[in-house]
Parts: structure tokens; C-alpha cells; sequence
């Protein structure tokens, strides 16, 4: 998709997208660290893939995104949701939304470097 319709997406939408693309990274990774059952793989999947983490993810990655990245960021974080999150506060949760619609817009505008380096923590 090129960045120009990508952009033109509602950012929850985005948001959609990349929570299964940070699902789907976290899970993968767990999966090659350990040789756990599914129960347990599953427990420390969902200690990753939730709203508080994904906030603390942000505090640490938000000085690295470009522009762009942080225009999408800004977005969706302050768009009106269709839903409340229930264990979290409103602040994590506006965050996380921000994140996951970054990792959405990287994936859908097939910029997977960049998508490898920011979920990687590499040198961003």
C-alpha cells in the first residue's frame, strides 16, 4: 500500500493491524527463546502484549521515530476509540493504540526494515 492511502486510513485502523503484527512478533519470538507449552508461551505473551507494556515499549522507542512515524503515532493515540480498556490506565492505553498503529503503517506500507529495527529495539 503506498503511504499516501496508508495515511489516509482511519489510525484505529492502523491500530488494528499492528497489534496482530506485535502479536505475531512477540509470539514468534517466544516461541525461538524457550521450549515452553502453548499455556505458558501464552501467559508470557500476554504480559507483553497489553496495553501497560506496550506504553513502557513507547517511552522507550519515541525519541527514535521519524516525523512521519510520530505524526501516525500522534493520530491514532488522540482518536476517539470504540472501546476502554479494562485493565489499564487512559494514558497507557492512548499510547499503546499510538504504537500499534505505527507497527500497522510500517507493515502496511511494507516497510519491514524499519518495522525489524523498532520492534528489535535496534539501534534506532
Amino acid at each position: 500500500m503506498d503511504k499516501q492511502k496508508a495515511n489516509n486510513l482511519n489510525p484505529i485502523v492502523l491500530a488494528f493491524v499492528g497489534d496482530a503484527v506485535y502479536s505475531l512478533f512477540v509470539r514468534e519470538r517466544l516461541t525461538f527463546e524457550s521450549d515452553c507449552k502453548t499455556g505458558e508461551l501464552n501467559k508470557l505473551a500476554t504480559n507483553e502484549v497489553n496495553a501497560t507494556a506496550q506504553a513502557e515499549f513507547v517511552k522507550e522507542i519515541i525519541s527514535s521515530l521519524t516525523e512521519e512515524e510520530l505524526s501516525v503515532f500522534k493520530r491514532a493515540r488522540n482518536a476517539k476509540k470504540p472501546t476502554k480498556s479494562k485493565s489499564a490506565s487512559i494514558s497507557d492505553y492512548n499510547s499503546a493504540t499510538g504504537f500499534e498503529a505505527v507497527l500497522g503503517y510500517l507493515y502496511l506500507t511494507g516497510q519491514n526494515d524499519r518495522l525489524n529495527l523498532i520492534l528489535n529495539k535496534g539501534n534506532i
